[in-house]
């Protein structure tokens, strides 16, 4: 029963983008495969594919997270600008390979609703 346990998993694409997070830090998002988070989260390299599509939905679902964790951590801040520009740089050192992706809009699909919806959040969380 356990010999299957490896593939399966609780939320495959939760651990698909924690494989990119890690492959991105190690050698930036240009260098992100979907094979080799396949091979990374343990399961067949058509995986990320049917969750993503390609690299660049797999890049597109990484922005739209990195943007809700932004919108989070400067609502966290309050109206302070000094703990709002604090809350910004230490996201952008906690959070590296979010930060990454986000910011190159030309490796995502930016005009994407989710990812317009998420950066909206963010800018929320700014102009409290």
């Amino acid at each position: 029963m356990t010999a299957n346990r490896g593939y399966h998993h609780g939320d495959l694409r939760r651990a698909l983008l924690a494989a990119a997070v890690e492959a991105i830090g190690e050698s930036g998002p240009a260098a992100l495969s979907l094979r080799d988070l396949a091979r990374r989260a343990g399961v067949s390299h058509a995986a990320p594919a049917h969750h993503f599509g390609d690299k660049a939905g797999l890049l597109t679902a990484l922005a739209v997270e990195g943007f809700d964790l932004l919108a989070e951590a400067l609502g966290r801040a309050g109206d302070d600008l000094l703990e709002i520009g604090v809350a910004y740089v230490r996201f952008a050192v906690d959070h590296r390979a979010h930060f990454e992706v986000m910011f190159a809009p030309g490796l995502y699909r930016a005009d994407d609703p989710e990812v317009a919806a998420a950066r909206a959040r963010g800018r929320g969380g700014a102009a409290r």
